[in-house]
């Protein structure tokens, strides 16, 4: 079938919007019609080529919900009109890391900028109309009217579930809540520094709240970020990582903070070693955010790493599990205990995504989300 999307070309590039074929599903495949997408800043990494693809052009979103439209044969367990929040890792079920309670780390991840089905290297999914073919961002594609992906990255959630806001489960808020919950491992009484207040610090926040930490300082140049922060559970907020620091051992008796984590949208060697100087003895700091997958190594002094042990940890979707993790913060939603209304600043239809990657580099959004 036809439908449009938005794509880049080559990077550095834009994201445009163009016709598009999209296949029909093969077994264990669904197509799926966007409802609403996330404007993520791992997206604009593509654009800009922080983050290479496997092939151009290729259709960017990784943060969606929808609606089935079609089923694949032999595809039990799947109907027409099931509502779904796509993942942006894929899960197998299967391999060493989904057996043991790892889905973010499922070996299928290693194709998810690659383009192609998981199953077939030549084999793409989308295409322009001159049959070129278009790789798809994480086997997903949020940027498209339809798309056609495997039910390994599909969760199905309730008939009831508002899409438009939902579809920010499928990335930002699981990858922020579990940064603090799971990576981080806040516990209740700590102090905790967030480093990026945007579409993932933000729900760094939120997890670190719910966590039970006594302070949780918000860090962010931007005055609109650092005034969410605060209404979403941060006890402070400052401008700069310094003031931050200083905080956080005013609190802790000269120590420093617990658990810090850096989630700024173009994460810089300078940004992660200003957080390890900022946490106590034994403190963790947790590297969430992506710049250029290039870039190699760390200003940190190895002695403060061996003789203070202090941890340094990545976090990959926050440590989370996609399969129960998405139905879990979802029940959350409906519980009143996780936000996802207020972290929608501003909603794009498609062809206005490029106003929307404006707005998110001049600091005006906590989420954008395109509406379809």
């Amino acid at each position: 079938m036809k439908c449009r999307g938005a794509i880049v070309r080559q990077a550095p590039g834009k994201y445009e919007v163009v016709d598009l074929e999209v296949d029909d599903p093969w077994q264990a495949e669904l197509r799926v019609k966007l409802v609403a997408t996330g404007l993520c800043h791992s997206d604009d990494h593509v654009a800009t080529g922080d983050i290479p693809a496997g092939v151009y052009p290729f259709a960017g979103g990784h943060e969606g919900g929808g609606i089935v439209e079609s089923v694949g044969p032999h595809t039990p367990g799947w109907q027409v009109g099931d509502k779904v929040v796509l993942s942006f890792l894929p899960s197998c079920g299967k391999c060493r890391w989904c057996a043991t309670g790892h889905q973010n780390l499922c070996d299928l991840g290693m194709w998810i900028l690659q383009g192609h089905r998981w199953t077939d290297p030549t084999s793409y999914r989308l295409h322009l109309d001159d049959g070129t073919p278009v790789g798809q961002m994480c086997g997903i594609s949020a940027f498209c009217e339809y798309t056609t992906v495997s039910v390994d990255s599909a969760i199905k959630v309730p008939e009831d579930t508002p899409l438009d806001k939902a579809c920010l489960l499928g990335c930002g808020v699981g990858t922020g809540w579990g940064s603090a919950v799971y990576t981080g491992e806040v516990a209740p009484g700590d102090t905790v520094i967030i480093m990026g207040v945007g579409g993932i610090g933000i729900n760094a926040v939120q997890g670190a709240a719910h966590a039970g930490a006594l302070n949780v300082i918000a860090v962010d140049p931007v005055a609109l970020k650092r005034e969410k922060a605060e209404s979403l559970g941060a006890t402070h907020s400052v401008a700069k990582m310094a003031e931050a620091t200083e905080l956080a051992r005013s609190f802790t008796n000269g120590q420093g903070a617990d658990v810090a984590i850096v989630t700024v949208g173009v994460t810089e060697p300078e940004h992660v070693a200003e957080a390890f100087s900022s946490i106590r003895k034994q403190g963790t700091v947790v590297v969430t955010g992506l710049g250029s997958l290039t870039k190699v190594g760390l200003p940190i002094a190895i002695s403060e790493l061996t003789l203070f042990e202090k941890k340094l940890k990545g976090a990959l979707f926050g440590s989370s599990n996609p399969n129960a993790d998405i139905p879990r913060l979802l029940e959350m939603y409906r519980a009143g205990q996780l936000k996802l209304d207020e972290l929608v600043t501003t909603e794009y239809s498609l062809d206005e995504i490029g106003r929307g990657y404006e707005d998110m580099h001049a600091g005006k959004n906590i989420r954008g989300v395109v509406r379809f």
